[in-house]
């Protein structure tokens, strides 16, 4: 295992890359979990279908009081963290795996910060490196109006997720801290010379963290309502938010079916499967550069035909059922499968890559510091092949996927109200099949 790590050390990208499943769960009876699973969501969607009454998801206040940390407090103490790991990224060490740049953005902000969010509500929010400055900007130059951009609906959080998800999955080296700290710094000046000339509000729709973080804390049991300098602390069963959302407009569409899209082709990309389809030797394969193209072509056909697919079965659904079966509301239940998958696809990650964030920000400096009050570990990977802990892992991951699954399909029922059971059925056809295919990316053979 220490060669493993050793490994890893010197490969940046298989680091934070989609972690291969391990040997253990080649050897389990995976198909009968993918048969079992499948055949629950549809049961659960027939039957679902034909009753008469569905959970009500109702929300419940807790208590009220009032913000103890103001919005332009947290969120400018956040923008200095933000840029000190730039700073950190810029002149500390160029090892990804010993540089907090790589491994805080990797897997604090883009992994353990959404699975906290889809547990405790949207905790980007007093964390958003651009709110506070944005307040305090315009403050000082007494701007109050705004540019028009709020008119493009969706479509910048769009452009900005796409141009990221190519960063992550195509580009040469997302994981060298200097490349990394570059690209963040001239994404957030961005944002921010945007958000000042439109407003604070604009971010919530045209910043891609913000939208992606939000929507997937949609699915949390418990989170904050703010009304001015109060906030209500809610409950109630996943997905209960979900139901007191909007339907979604068709830039929000395009934005929920892209997410939808980047987690699948970031399994896809990594199969035996999509290497015998462009040609490559999974065994040895040629590296990023000579895949990028392909790969980013693979990826838009995954979005096209993820877009495709969801289009023809709420166009069949209307032809069955009526014009109450919109796609607004519809693919408000998709939220539910992104969150899922999104804490499926990257907990292996998350417990691999995780260990070095620990340990670095433990000692930061290298110097048998402890500023978190750990004990001195080392980052091990030997529970890849403990052969009591990867089927317990497999589990929650398989878990994740089909709970996240059965809770869309109630809320797709719930949305469009009582229609003939017919009307759902090229819907459950159509989740049937992508609890198969997202079931089978966790099972499969992998590159790393």
């Amino acid at each position: 295992m220490r060669a493993l790590a050793g490994a890893l050390t010197l490969l940046p990208g298989a680091a934070f890359a989609c972690a291969l499943p391990p040997s253990v769960i080649l050897t389990l009876p995976t198909g009968h979990y993918i048969a079992g699973a499948a055949l629950t969501v549809a049961l659960t969607a027939i039957m679902g279908a034909m009753a008469r009454t569905l959970p009500r998801l109702d929300a419940v206040q807790v208590l009220e009081r009032r913000i103890w940390v103001p919005l332009t407090v947290s969120s400018y103490l956040s923008f200095l963290c933000f840029l000190a790991l730039v700073l950190v990224g810029l002149f500390g060490a160029r090892d990804p795996m010993h540089n907090l740049m790589t491994l805080v953005f990797w897997t604090g902000v883009w992994i353990a910060l959404p699975l906290a969010s889809m547990a405790f509500g949207n905790l980007w929010r007093p964390l958003n490196p651009w709110t506070g400055p944005v307040r305090i900007a315009r403050t000082l130059i007494g701007r109050t109006g705004a540019v028009g951009l709020h008119r493009l609906g969706y479509w910048p959080a769009v452009l900005g997720f796409a141009g990221f998800t190519w960063f992550q999955l195509m580009s040469m080296s997302p994981d060298d801290p200097t490349v990394l700290a570059w690209v963040a710094l001239a994404y957030w000046l961005v944002i921010f010379a945007l958000a000042v000339a439109e407003g604070e509000d604009w971010l919530a729709q045209g910043e891609f963290l913000t939208v992606l973080m939000g929507y997937l804390a949609k699915v949390s049991p418990v989170w904050l309502e703010i009304d001015g300098a109060r906030a209500r602390l809610m409950r109630g069963w996943p997905g209960a938010q979900v139901l007191r959302m909007p339907p979604l407009s068709v830039s929000a569409m395009a934005f929920v079916t892209l997410v939808l899209s980047a987690l699948t082709f970031d399994g896809l990309m990594e199969t035996f499967w999509w290497h015998g389809i462009i040609g490559e030797n999974p065994l040895e394969p040629t590296g990023r550069s000579a895949v990028i193209w392909v790969n980013t072509l693979g990826l838009l056909c995954v979005w096209a035909s993820t877009v495709t697919a969801i289009w023809a079965v709420i166009r069949l659904g209307q032809r069955l059922g009526g014009q109450e079966f919109a796609a607004g509301p519809v693919m408000l239940s998709f939220l539910a499968i992104a969150a899922g998958y999104h804490a499926s696809h990257y907990l292996i990650t998350l417990l691999t890559a995780g260990q070095y964030t620990l340990a670095a920000l433990n000692d930061p400096w290298f110097r048998g510091d402890a500023y978190l009050g750990l004990p001195p570990f080392y980052v091990s990977f030997g529970f890849l092949t403990d052969q009591t802990i990867m089927p317990m892992i497999y589990a929650a991951q398989f878990g994740a996927i089909l709970a996240a699954h059965l809770l869309a399909v109630v809320l797709s029922l719930r949305m469009v109200g009582h229609l003939r059971a017919i009307a759902h059925a090229p819907m459950t056809v159509l989740m049937v099949a992508y609890t198969v295919l997202g079931l089978w990316l966790l099972s499969t053979a992998r590159t790393g």
